[in-house]
Order: structure tokens, then sequence, then C-alpha cells
């Protein structure tokens, strides 16, 4: 999965399915269990002091926080659309970097949100300090990024290609 500038994530057909089912169990199952739990925690009386009634509180709203997540991602999503194969970073790109022009030290990525990482394949979130270096560059091109450290690393392009899954 990718998310675009334009608010438009690209998607699998594996990805898509597996978030549609993720929403669909938020939205009907787990809100019943979730309603189920508040309920029990409530009868137990003094809701100031019921440590249950507020855990389950708590997941609810992470629960619900995902689904208004998963229904943006999911009204917004194209599916199947590669990127062009043209060279350019962008969201849905395999990358292979240099570091510090080293082309003996490289590491290839899919520059992705991490909310669908590949099984076997590192994925680096468009919106991190990698992959906002990277993003737009052309193969060949340098870019510069933001360390942990503070300190700036400089890596070049070695190939983009667009993500067969």
């Amino acid at each position: 999965m990718t998310q675009t500038s334009d608010n438009v994530t690209w998607l699998t057909q594996e990805a898509y399915n597996q978030l549609k089912a993720e929403l669909e169990y938020l939205s009907g199952p787990a809100r019943t269990e979730i309603a189920a739990k508040i309920a029990e925690a409530r009868e137990e009386g003094d809701l100031r002091e019921n440590g249950g009634y507020h855990a389950a509180k708590e997941e609810q709203g992470k629960q619900e926080l995902r689904v208004r997540q998963l229904t943006q991602m999911l009204e917004n999503a194209k599916v199947g659309e590669a990127p062009a194969d043209d060279g350019v970073v962008e969201p849905g790109m395999v990358v292979t970097i240099a570091f510090d022009g080293d082309e003996d030290d490289t590491l290839t990525f899919l520059l992705a949100s991490r909310e669908y990482a590949s099984e076997g394949t590192t994925t680096y979130s468009p919106q991190s300090p990698l992959g906002q270096g990277v993003s737009g560059k052309k193969v060949g091109e340098e870019a510069e990024y933001e360390l942990p450290n503070g300190k700036m690393a400089m890596v070049k392009i070695l190939e983009a290609k667009p993500y067969q899954g």
C-alpha cells in the first residue's frame, strides 16, 4: 500500500481485501464484543474506580480510530494501479539506494505505508525522513535526509521500479 500526495492510496488487491476484512470485523463483531465488555464493567459499580471499564473504553476509542482510518483509506483507494515505470521515486516503488556514494553499501526497500508491509520486503514510509528525501528523485540522482541523531546523510538512487507484489 502506498499513500500518494493527492490523498489517494494505491493498494494491491490482496492489501485491499485484508484491510476491507479488518474494517468489516471492527465495524461488526468487534464493536459488539467491546460493547459487551463495557456493559459488564458498568455492572461492577462505581465507574470512577473501575479499571476494567476504563480499559474497555480506551480499547473502544482505539478501535473506533482504526475504523475511521480504514474507512478513509479504502474510500480513497485505487486497487492494482501501480505507479509509472519512469525511474522517478514515488510511493509504490521498490527503490535501491547506495549510502554515501558507496555502491557496495546498498539498501532495497518498498516506499509505502507501513500499513501494508510485505513479508520479506523492507518498507519505508513516504513520510519517514528517508522516504521524504528520496521521493521525487530520479535514478542516478542523490538525495539527502536527516538521521535520528540530527546529522544529514546522502544516498544515491540506483534503481526505482514499480512494486509487483
